[in-house]
């Protein structure tokens, strides 16, 4: 069974760090892009980050470039989002999710259609 797990939120001051990992077990992880989406209360679902099977690309979302990184370790099946200098307006219900793309797409911000297994999400609350 393809199953993704994501945990490290909580509750954080701003200007703190968090390190969300994502599990994922019943697939093999070589194969699949993967993306952090996140979902504030009374908004849509927005991308995060990206990357590629490899890792070799990365994608951000304008408002997290310099203060967030992703990146996996196909070994251990586990995909990571660092998040520094976090802010009030990163809070949100963090998720993960899997595409297993075409040899031509690295990995998709832009779109969530492209993700066929998603996780239940791990909250990330940034308030003082």
């Amino acid at each position: 069974q393809l199953q993704l797990v994501e945990s490290g939120g909580g509750l954080v001051q701003p200007g703190g760090s968090l390190r969300l990992s994502c599990a994922v077990s019943g697939f093999n992880l070589d194969y699949y892009a993967i993306g952090w989406f996140r979902q504030a209360p009374g908004k849509e679902r927005e991308g995060v980050s990206c990357i590629s099977k490899t890792g070799s690309s990365t994608k951000y979302a304008d408002s997290v470039k310099g203060r967030f990184t992703i990146s996996r370790d196909n070994a251990k099946n586990t995909v990571f989002l660092q998040m520094n200098s976090l802010k009030p307006e990163d809070t949100a219900i963090y998720y993960c999710a899997a595409d297993r793309p075409p040899l031509f797409r690295l990995c998709v911000l832009s779109s969530m259609t492209e993700y066929d297994y998603w996780g239940q999400g791990t909250q990330v609350t940034v308030s003082s």
